[in-house]
């Protein structure tokens, strides 16, 4: 049998950090992770670039049944910190828009440097490891049967995540060993995720697919402003992956196709202005013509603006400033983002992240109900999280 001071379960963005931090604290650490490589998803993110922190996180920008919680991480560690690691190893970066900072080069980078990191600090990783069992030792620490044997460790951090992405090897086994440790666990469901339409809505996002366009788009209370997409299954782009986090199904979704007009004023002048242009060729001066003959066939009965009654004519501002829109569903865990909900944080404490049910155990990253808007706010509840734990373990 092993022994050792910390096991991290799971490679990932917050198991990395957790690792290379508390290891520099002279901590020997033992990192497994049951894929055959660490940092999948660091890999795949942002298109291959990772958006790896949001200059402007803080607390309103995540969603918990406990929205207190994450406070105390994001500000002892922040992204100043990790950009100061990813400066001193010299990746280059760059915003992209809102805050959102990218590799210029590749997502490897941040994940080369985190491994640099836990390789220069001692920390021992193993990949192609399962855990298969837990237990609390007398002593109070823990006991694992593992793929390289039986190992005894005073701390045992969760890193596991959540259910998002199953092809990047996501399981629900962080989930698991929360319960078996007295943990309640909040169901979850897919965030950050596109949806999926029928009928009517579904044949336009057909007709659409592969058109972007600048909307805002809102649903219980919240609303964000970016693109969204048409695609041949629904609706996706980076308004409605952020919106399906408050999304529940049943819901419409109301989108506001022209967010820079007051729609019925800006109707009502092209009216008095242009009477014998029809309605179709208005809008084709702000969406592509291809878009505006469709919205004009599917619910808008073009007509010149001068046949317009001023009821139609609102009726036709609803329809482009207060669309509503009901998604069949979401594409679920197999495209989402992030898992929302998860292991309930009124059981961790905010401080050490160490469980309140069973010490020396600790959970870090998605596991946890804590989920971040789009935008590398994920990333940086991964670097804050792990940090954290890494203090104390």
């Amino acid at each position: 049998m092993r022994s050792t001071d910390v096991v991290i379960i799971g490679a990932g963005a917050a198991g990395l950090m957790c690792a290379l931090t508390a290891a520099q604290r002279g901590r020997q650490v033992l990192l497994v992770d049951h894929s055959n490589k660490a940092g999948k998803k660091i890999l795949m993110s942002g298109g291959g670039r990772c958006n790896f922190t949001n200059m402007y996180a803080e607390p309103a920008n995540f969603a918990s049944e406990n929205p207190h919680f994450c406070k105390s991480a994001l500000a002892r560690y922040t992204p100043w910190d990790f950009i100061a690691m990813v400066s001193r190893h010299g990746v280059p970066y760059h915003e992209k828009k809102l805050g959102q900072l990218f590799c210029d080069n590749r997502s490897k980078d941040i994940l080369n440097m985190l491994l640099d990191e836990c390789r220069h600090a001692g920390v021992d990783l193993r990949v192609d490891t399962a855990v298969q069992q837990i237990e609390k030792t007398e002593a109070g620490g823990y006991l694992l049967s593992t793929g390289m044997g039986e190992i005894a460790a005073q701390s045992l951090v969760v890193a596991t995540g959540g259910l998002s992405i199953p092809t990047l090897g996501a399981t629900g086994f962080g989930y698991e060993v929360a319960r078996q440790f007295g943990h309640n666990v909040l169901s979850t469901r897919a965030g950050l995720v596109p949806f999926t339409s029928s009928g009517q809505l579904k044949e336009l996002c057909v007709e659409l697919s592969g058109t972007s366009v600048d909307c805002a788009v809102s649903c219980n209370g919240e609303s964000f402003r970016e693109n969204i997409l048409f695609t041949h299954r629904g609706l996706s782009g980076p308004a409605i992956l952020q919106i399906s986090s408050f999304w529940h199904p049943g819901d419409a979704v109301e989108i506001n196709l022209l967010p820079d007009r007051d729609t019925l004023e800006w109707l009502q002048r092209q009216q008095a202005a242009r009477p014998d242009s029809e309605l179709k060729t208005l809008l084709g001066e702000v969406f592509s013509k291809r878009m505006a003959a469709l919205l004009a066939e599917h619910w808008l009965a073009s007509k010149p603006m001068k046949q317009y009654t001023a009821a139609e004519l609102r009726a036709v501002a609803d329809r482009l400033g207060a669309w509503q829109v009901v998604p069949a569903g979401t594409e679920g865990y197999r495209t989402a983002e992030v898992t929302l909900r998860g292991v309930d944080t009124r059981e961790v404490s905010s401080k050490t992240m160490e469980s309140l049910k069973s010490p020396g155990l600790y959970f870090i990253g998605e596991v946890l109900d804590v989920s971040g808007h789009l935008g590398g706010f994920n990333f940086q509840w991964a670097w804050s999280s792990g940090h954290a734990a890494a203090q104390f373990v």
